[in-house]
C-alpha cells in the first residue's frame, strides 16, 4: 500500500527526495556530528521572507524529550538532506575500503584498517581519531549523493533493507564527542539531540598511537575550524609545548603584518609526518581520493570527472566539506593517504562497486 504525505502538505516543486513525508538521511556541520548521517523524514519547506533552502525535518531515531516520545524537529539546509543511502544485500568488505559504520543511531564515516575474522573489522574514524570493531551487518560502503545520483552506483537488485536501529546499533564507548551528548536550540528551546546510554556500550574502543616529533622535523598540520576541514599544510615542529602538544611553523601562511611565517600550537592527533611521494604514471580516473593543491594547503577531494585536455589532462574535484566542484591540473594533485597508527594507509580505489 502506497504511503500517504501528511495531510495539508501539499508537493512542491523540489527534488523527489524533499517532498513533504519523503524518508531522507540528515547531516550536521556542529561539532561531535561532523560525518555522520541520520534518518528521518521532511515534514515541510520552512517558511522564510527571504530566499532560502530550508526544511523541517523530523529525526527518526533523535527525540526532544529522555523519554523517547516525542521525535526531535529542525529546520535544516537541502544541502545537508539526502535520500537514504543505498545497500548492498551483502558484501565482502576489504581494508583500506571506506565505509559508513552503524552507531548512535547514525551511519558514521570511516575506513577499514584491520579485517578480524568472523565478519568482523576495525574501522577508523578521522574526525575523532578513533578505532572501532564492527560487524560486517553494520557496515555499508560509503557513497557521495552529487548531482542527484550516487558514487558510486548500485545495481538495483542488490539494494539491501536499512537496520533497525535497535538490532543493529553499535554503541562506540569513550566517543566523548558523542558520549556528552549534545544540545540543540532553535527559536523557541534548547532541545536534547542526542541519548546516550555508555553503560549498555557495545563498541570495543582501540585507541590511536600517539606520534611523537622531534624538533625541527617536517610535518603538516590540520585544523577542526570551519573553512579548513579537510585540509592539512606543511611546517615545521618549532618544540614541544606541553604532553603530545607540538609549536609548528607553517612553511606558507604568515602572520597577519607578515612579518613572518605563522606559528600555532597543536595536539598530535592535528600532526602527521609529510606523507611519501607516490607517482603517478598515468592519469588519475574517476573517483579516486585525491589531495588537491589550492590556497597553499592539500585539501581532501574526489575526481568526479576526467577532462582529457591538452596539453596536460585536467580534472573535476569535488569536495565534500564545501560541497564545491574545481578543475585541477595533474601536477596539483596526489594519491590521498592517511596516517593511522604509525603507518600510511591508501583508502581503496575510488569506492567502486
Amino acid at each position: 500500500m502506497p504511503k500517504r504525505k501528511p495531510t495539508g502538505s501539499p508537493a512542491t516543486d523540489d527534488p523527489p527526495h524533499l517532498q513533504p513525508g519523503s524518508q531522507i538521511e540528515i547531516s550536521s556541520n556542529d561539532p561531535g556530528f561532523r560525518g555522520s548521517w541520520y534518518t528521518g523524514v521532511i515534514v515541510k519547506r520552512a517558511p522564510s521572507k527571504k530566499p532560502a533552502n530550508k526544511f523541517v525535518v523530523e529525526y527518526a531515531h533523535l527525540f526532544e524529550d529522555d523519554a523517547g516520545t516525542k521525535p526531535l524537529r529542525e529546520t535544516i539546509d537541502a544541502v545537508d538532506l539526502r535520500p537514504p543511502a543505498p545497500r548492498e544485500k551483502s558484501r565482502k568488505f576489504k581494508f583500506s575500503e571506506e565505509v559508513d559504520a552503524f552507531y548512535n543511531d547514525g551511519w558514521w564515516e570511516g575506513v577499514i584498517t584491520k579485517e578480524l575474522e568472523n565478519g568482523r573489522f576495525h574501522v577508523y574514524f578521522k574526525r575523532s581519531k578513533e578505532q572501532l570493531e564492527f560487524g560486517d551487518d553494520q557496515l555499508r560502503l560509503h557513497r557521495e549523493w552529487i548531482k542527484e545520483a550516487w558514487t558510486p552506483p548500485l545495481e538495483e537488485d542488490k539494494q539491501a533493507k536499512e537496520p533497525e536501529g535497535a538490532a543493529t546499533q553499535v554503541k562506540m564507548e569513550n566517543n566523548k564527542a558523542v558520549a556528552r551528548g549534545k544540545l540543540e536550540h532553535d527559536d523557541t528551546a534548547s532541545k536534547k539531540k542526542l541519548k546516550t546510554d555508555l553503560a549498555t556500550s557495545g563498541g570495543k574502543l582501540e585507541s590511536s598511537k600517539i606520534t611523537k616529533y622531534r624538533e625541527g622535523e617536517r610535518v603538516e598540520v590540520t585544523s577542526d575550524e570551519d573553512g579548513f576541514e579537510g585540509a592539512w599544510f606543511t611546517g615545521t615542529i618549532v618544540k614541544a609545548a606541553g604532553k603530545d602538544r607540538y609549536l609548528c611553523q607553517y612553511d606558507s601562511l604568515r602572520t597577519d603584518d607578515d612579518t613572518d611565517f605563522l606559528k600555532e600550537e597543536f595536539d598530535a592527533l592535528h600532526i602527521r609526518p609529510c606523507p611519501p611521494e607516490i607517482v603517478m604514471a598515468d592519469a588519475f580516473q574517476k573517483l579516486d581520493e585525491v589531495d588537491a593543491f589550492y590556497n597553499d594547503g592539500w585539501w581532501v577531494g574526489v575526481i568526479s570527472k576526467v577532462l582529457n585536455s591538452l596539453p596536460e589532462i585536467k580534472y573535476e574535484v569535488y569536495f565534500k566539506a564545501t560541497q564545491e566542484e574545481m578543475k585541477f591540473k595533474h601536477s596539483e594533485l596526489r594519491i590521498h593517504q592517511d596516517w593511522i597508527n604509525g603507518k600510511w594507509v591508501t583508502p581503496s580505489k575510488a569506492l567502486k562497486s
